[in-house]
Parts: structure tokens; C-alpha cells; sequence
């Protein structure tokens, strides 16, 4: 790994900067020495758990008992690494970065951080039955993050010159190839742009006299039809469709995925 990546990936200055896009290029060791940076800091233990529920998007999370000597060496062994909680009672985390190993570990989250080539790694080991073996609900999380497309064909004519599979391939898919029987599976993936999203400023602008200021656009419209800005605020559905609950928090006693013993 290059000295410029490995700077990029630790340019956070606190743990407190870490989010559900950011997390994702961290390893163990930086978030715990960014962790234990900021855990003298007064407020910092009401910050806690919602920063072990970002870390547990893409990390496995466990609370230990550091007292206990078989707790202990059960997560010393290497695969995991150690931070302490602001409060000694609630003994120490450890974490451990969840690999997709299956299918079937796809997230709408993780899967915006993979490869094509790694997609089609994971289909390839789902037991060879190419697209149509995928269950619907996967396919979606899959089709959230990727184009995706199949072809069948005489595997004796799928690498035909200017075919299907050339021109996708030109066209900067990656490719997966299932034999089936004298006939062959083409499936091409390709990571999808970023959707920019657009923002639109509805702030509204008041003259000296409290009158409001209307764009030219807006000149033409009918005074009968304007639905005064205060009026609008005041509304209970606006109230209530504009209303959103804190992200819920994990208890401690959720340890995020079960150990493998």
C-alpha cells in the first residue's frame, strides 16, 4: 500500500468524525487509537454507542469483561482488537472487520463498497446457478449498486468476435461465465455512477415592509393560490411528515454477530 493512501485513509483527526461512509476505509487499529485519543475527553462517553453503531456497519462489535482471564484471551488472540469504554464498569470493546464471505452477507450498505469483480466472485460461489439462483431480495441490494445484465448463448459461439460479451466488456463490464451444460451464462457487471442529488433553496426572502420578495418566475402567479409560508409551518401534517426520530441505539447487550467458537 502506497504512503499516500494509507495517509488518506487516516486524515481523521477524531473518532467523532467518523460516519457510515467514511467508516468503511478504516481498519481496527485507527479506530482504536483514534478511540482511546478521544475517551479522556469530557462528553465523550454520550457519544459512545452511537459510534459503535456506525462501527458496527462493517466491524463486528462484542463488550468484555477485561477482569475475567478467559474473556481476556479469547479476543487476544489476535483477531481482534481492544479499546476501553469511558466507563470501567462497562468493561472493554472489541472489534473485528465482517469479510462477505457469501452472497447472502450483502447489505444495502456493504455492497456499495465492492468491486464488480468481487460481486461476481461471490456469485460465482453461489453453488453455480448463475443469476436466476440469486433470491429476489438479494438481487435488489445488488441491482441498488450495480448494472446488471445476463445473455445465454452456445458456449461454442460466446466469445464469437463483436458479440455480446465483447462489446460489454468494451463498455467497462466485468464478466461471469457459467457453463450449462453445451450452453453458457454470460453475466456482466459494472458499478453504477453516484446520483448527485439536487438541492433546491426554498428560503424566502422578506422586503423591509414584511412583504415577501418573489422571483420573476414567480411574478405571474395568483395571489388566491399562495399558501403563506407561516401558515404552512403551522399545519399538522407539515409538522408530523417533517418530523424525524433519532437514529434508534443499540443496547449493550447486542453484540453484533454471534462468535464462531
Amino acid at each position: 500500500m502506497s504512503k499516500d493512501k494509507k495517509e488518506k485513509e487516516f486524515e481523521l483527526e477524531s473518532i467523532l468524525d467518523v460516519n457510515s461512509n467514511n467508516v468503511w476505509s478504516l481498519r481496527e487499529e485507527q479506530i482504536a487509537k483514534l478511540w482511546e485519543a478521544e475517551r479522556e475527553e469530557e462528553g465523550f462517553a454520550s457519544s459512545e454507542e452511537k459510534l459503535l453503531n456506525v462501527i458496527r456497519l462493517c466491524f463486528e462489535v462484542v463488550h468484555f469483561n477485561p477482569n475475567d482471564d478467559r474473556e481476556q484471551k479469547k479476543y487476544e488472540n489476535g483477531d481482534w482488537t481492544i479499546f476501553s469504554r469511558c466507563n470501567e464498569k462497562k468493561g472493554c470493546v472489541a472489534i473485528r472487520r465482517k469479510y462477505i464471505k457469501r452472497i447472502t452477507d450483502l447489505s444495502y450498505e456493504n455492497v456499495k463498497h465492492i468491486s464488480a469483480a468481487t460481486l461476481l466472485e461471490l456469485i460465482d460461489r453461489n453453488f453455480g446457478g448463475g443469476w436466476d439462483s440469486i433470491p429476489l431480495s438479494i438481487k435488489d441490494i445488488i441491482e441498488s449498486s450495480f448494472d446488471v445484465s445476463t445473455t445465454q448463448l452456445p458456449t461454442s459461439r460466446i466469445h464469437a468476435p463483436g458479440g455480446t460479451l465483447e462489446r460489454k466488456v468494451a463498455q467497462g463490464f466485468e464478466v461471469l461465465e457459467v457453463e450449462k451444460g453445451t450452453w453458457t451464462e454470460a453475466i456482466f457487471a459494472k458499478k453504477k455512477e453516484p446520483v448527485q442529488k439536487l438541492r433546491c433553496n426554498s428560503e424566502t426572502r422578506y422586503d423591509e415592509e414584511g412583504n415577501v420578495i418573489r422571483d420573476e418566475q414567480d411574478e405571474e402567479v395568483d395571489d388566491d393560490n399562495v399558501i403563506d409560508r407561516d401558515e404552512e409551518m403551522d399545519s399538522d401534517d407539515t409538522f408530523y411528515s417533517s418530523y424525524a426520530a433519532e437514529a434508534e441505539v443499540k443496547e449493550e447487550t447486542e453484540e453484533g454477530f454471534p462468535m464462531e467458537e
